[in-house]
């Protein structure tokens, strides 16, 4: 299983750069670049709530669970 972070579509689509956003979200600039570039292992719900109220979105705009191609056998 997967978990895609599509948060650089939603950032395009919003028209806002990365550095705007990790200042009103209050994150490094180092971080939201983890996690925009889909590297993370892990979020903060208080930090997805932050980003999702600065790009008026809704998580599952941001976040997309895509199964393995692999079979449990």
């Amino acid at each position: 299983m997967a978990i895609i972070v599509n948060l650089d579509v939603m950032m395009a689509k919003r028209k806002i750069g990365l550095t705007e956003l990790a200042g009103k979200v209050d994150i490094t600039l180092a971080n939201l670049s983890i996690l925009k570039n889909n590297k993370a292992k892990a979020v903060r719900f208080q930090t997805l709530e932050a980003i999702c109220r600065e790009l008026n979105c809704q998580p599952g705009d941001i976040l997309e669970y895509v199964p393995d191609d692999s079979t449990d056998d």
